[in-house]
């Protein structure tokens, strides 16, 4: 038996401690903000927060999660900084087909925890490797701006 906290909740998993965190996420907590895109690390789909650093789930066993905190998309909202990033998203209309968008929220999320206010090098390396087909890539980086600007107006 494996226990999670998922986005402030403590859950029990009967699950072979290998397992893929997506997978518990997305089949056993039914969490399916969170997505399947390459199952090898690679494109950022699947990025979830785990003790709020970012990680790819489709590669991390569920047991590295073992009383971690998990945060996904779903659970992101509860907070200032995920509503900020999650507004800014809208705001600028970052989205085409939105597939790779929870991965993208979930990475400038936990770039903004991290440095408030990222430079464009800064940006560019944090978001690296989350792939979006659609190539929305200036939008991405005009949002996580916007968010950190409003970030730093409310701090004042």
């Amino acid at each position: 038996m494996i226990t999670l906290n998922v986005n402030g909740k403590s859950m029990k998993v009967d699950t072979d401690p290998g397992t893929p965190l997506l997978w518990v996420l997305r089949d056993h907590l039914q969490l399916t903000g969170t997505k399947y895109g390459c199952g090898i690390a690679q494109c950022g789909a699947c990025t979830v927060h785990l003790d709020g650093r970012a990680v790819r789930s489709c590669v991390t066993p569920v047991s590295m999660a073992n009383g971690r905190q998990v945060t996904t998309i779903e659970g992101l909202a509860e907070t200032v900084l995920g509503k900020t990033v999650q507004s800014a998203w809208q705001d600028i209309d970052v989205p085409q087909c939105g597939y790779c968008q929870s991965g993208q929220i979930m990475a400038a999320t936990a770039l903004l925890q991290e440095n408030p206010a990222p430079s464009a090098a800064e940006i560019s390396t944090a978001m690296d490797g989350i792939l979006c087909r659609c190539g929305t890539y200036n939008r991405i980086r005009s949002a996580i701006d916007a968010a950190a600007a409003e970030l730093k107006g409310a701090a004042k």
